[in-house]
Order: C-alpha cells, then sequence, then structure tokens
C-alpha cells in the first residue's frame, strides 16, 4: 500500500463528494448557531428563566463582548471589510468563473457565514447605543438567533442541493 496515495485519498481536495467538507459545514454552522456576539447558547436558555445570578453573568458577558466588538469594528473595521470583500471576490471568481470546486464549496460556506458577522456585529453596535436588560436582552437575543438558525437552514439546504447537483453533473462522473 502507497501512503502517499491513502493520504492524499484522505485528505481530498474534491468538495462536494468529501466527508471533510460536510463534516467542516456541519461544525461551522453549529459553532454559529451556538455563539452569538460571543455568549454560548446555553448562557443565553439558563438567562431566559430570569434567575438573578445567571441574568447577571448574561449581562456581564454580553456588555464585554459589545465593547470588544465595537472597538475591533472602530479599529479595524473598514480594513477587515475590505480584506472579506477581497477574499469573497477572490473565491467567487475562482470558483465559478475558473470552474475550482473548492473555492466555490469555501465561497458557499463562507458567504452565509459573512452575513451572520454582519448580524452579529449590528447587534452589538445596537446594544453599545442602546443597553438592554434582563427580559428585553434576552428576548433581543432570541430573535437573533432565530436569524442566524435560519441563515443556517437557507445556506444548508442550498451547499446540499448545490452539492448534489454537482455530484451529479456530467462533467463528474468520469
Amino acid at each position: 500500500m502507497d501512503w502517499t496515495f491513502a493520504i492524499l485519498t484522505l485528505i481530498d481536495l474534491q468538495t462536494f463528494t468529501s466527508f471533510w467538507y460536510w463534516l467542516v459545514v456541519i461544525v461551522t454552522w453549529s459553532i454559529a448557531g451556538n455563539w452569538l456576539i460571543g455568549v454560548p447558547f446555553d448562557m443565553l436558555f439558563r438567562a431566559r428563566k430570569c434567575a438573578p445570578q445567571e441574568l447577571a453573568d448574561l449581562e456581564a458577558m454580553i456588555d464585554i463582548n459589545v465593547r470588544r466588538i465595537v472597538w475591533t469594528g472602530q479599529s479595524l473595521g473598514i480594513a477587515s471589510a475590505a480584506l472579506i470583500g477581497f477574499f469573497l471576490c477572490m473565491l467567487g471568481t475562482m470558483g465559478f468563473f475558473y470552474g475550482l470546486e473548492l473555492a466555490q464549496g469555501l465561497f458557499i460556506l463562507s458567504a452565509p457565514l459573512t452575513l451572520v458577522v454582519v448580524v452579529n456585529v449590528g447587534l452589538a453596535n445596537q446594544l453599545h447605543t442602546t443597553p438592554l436588560h434582563g427580559r428585553d436582552l434576552v428576548r433581543r437575543l432570541f430573535v437573533v438567533r432565530l436569524w442566524t438558525q435560519v441563515i443556517a437552514m437557507i445556506s444548508l439546504f442550498f451547499t446540499a442541493v448545490y452539492g448534489l447537483y454537482f455530484a451529479i453533473s456530467a462533467q463528474h462522473l468520469f
């Protein structure tokens, strides 16, 4: 058995027919759906019952993360937006114009994640200008988490349909 061939077979750069790509997609969306502006969902879920200690912990963590995100946006916002835009344009061009499968897979994964990041940064900016407390904060975080899950479901559906189309298309049968 040739070990080089075995390793290259395991680390296959084909995207939509690779187990590793789908594992990355599932883990990425799982993490994106369970973390909202740096706060894990279980903390939000426990604070929903409005227990004083859990609510205080949630508000403290939200305050810390909101200040961190707003500072990052003010100091690196334009540069990071330009870099992300360049990265997405590069992946889109290489994937859909030049037909590189790995770039298509990364674009289909990263474009909706960019939308989730924009939603989280927008939420952080809103909470920085008008802080919420108690039930209002928990309700707002649950609404944003719902929208994150909607984006994830649409993205996963589109990724699965496109991946299936790509895998069974005539150019990849032989």
